[in-house]
């Protein structure tokens, strides 16, 4: 398992891994089809968003391994840094 992370991160340098951070809150929005979920993690003030086709389950007080990058989003002309998951794993 560990040699298919090293593989994503060797092959996209922008992506970062973290490992047993813990999730202060879990929100889930409908957006279309899809539900965007928006993790805050303990001593990040960015959120970690990720998009899922089915409801997933509240992990808030939970640790979780994530692979990440950052970007940016505009929202009402203002620019928010957030964290874009590609791969989230309860630790």
């Amino acid at each position: 398992m560990q040699s298919k992370l090293n593989k994503l991160l060797t092959k996209h340098r922008q992506l970062v891994h973290s490992d047993m951070m813990k999730v202060i809150s879990h929100v889930q929005r409908e957006d279309g089809e899809w539900l965007i979920n928006t993790l805050m993690l303990e001593g990040c003030d960015v959120p970690f968003r990720y998009k899922r086709t089915k409801a997933y389950k509240n992990i808030s007080g939970q640790r979780v391994n994530l692979t990440y990058y950052a970007t940016t989003e505009t929202v009402a002309g203002l620019e928010f840094e957030v964290m874009k998951v590609v791969r989230i794993k309860i630790a």
